[in-house]
């Protein structure tokens, strides 16, 4: 059965399979009610609120949904009331599944924004092919990659740097992602350069609500 990949804006994807749905970064910058509806478990990469939205979160945490997240996300989550029996502390190697899914946990660290900036942990998922790095250029460590999640615009990002991570990850597609802070005219300059040197073929830019099948 093929897995539908869905994007809700700027880094939130949903991938849904028969009955099997997960979710990862739902942040504010998101539509939330739509990623979230039905959903049974959600992953995320870090901290920062167009990661995660921590109120509709836990909210839907309180309802039964399940979460898998650093330390430091787990933390927030338990504070603002998020019952401590779904809320999983994830480290980088370690595998388990999700939703239905079968997800592997990479990387450890924010790419740096400035020298001045702390930087906070965060781990990139592998799902069953789709790589999503949140805020890092994640190592899938030799895994093969069919989609990665490709980040478009963000205080710690330059677009040469997202050209060779494309090339170094050489997945067969790359789908868009945070993107919310570039204006229509930014993200096309970005999708095309990033379409003739990535070597991934065209970037697919998706709509909220919009997806492709696996």
């Amino acid at each position: 059965m093929s897995i539908r990949l869905t994007r809700w804006g700027h880094a939130c994807i949903r991938l849904d399979r028969g009955g099997d749905r997960l979710v990862i970064d739902p942040g504010v910058f998101s539509d939330l009610p739509s990623a979230l509806d039905g959903v049974q478990a959600v992953l995320v990469t870090h901290e920062h609120p167009d990661h995660v939205a921590t109120e509709p979160v836990v909210e839907a945490v309180q309802g039964g949904l399940q979460v898998w997240a650093p330390q430091s996300v787990v933390d927030v989550l338990l504070g603002a009331g998020a019952p401590a029996d779904r809320v999983h502390p994830v480290r980088a190697g370690e595998t388990f599944s999700a939703g239905g899914f079968d997800v592997a946990a990479l990387g450890e660290w924010h790419a740096l924004v400035h020298q001045d900036v702390p930087r906070v942990h965060n781990v990139g998922y592998l799902v069953e092919g789709v790589l999503h790095p949140g805020d890092a250029y994640i190592d899938p460590e030799g895994a093969q990659v069919d989609v990665l999640c490709t980040p478009l615009g963000a205080p710690w990002l330059k677009l040469g740097e997202v050209v060779d991570y494309v090339r170094s990850v050489g997945p067969a597609r790359i789908v868009v992602v945070h993107d919310a802070m570039l204006s229509a005219i930014g993200q096309g300059m970005a999708n095309g350069l990033l379409g003739r040197l990535g070597g991934a073929g065209e970037p697919i830019s998706l709509d909220p609500g919009e997806g492709i099948d696996l």
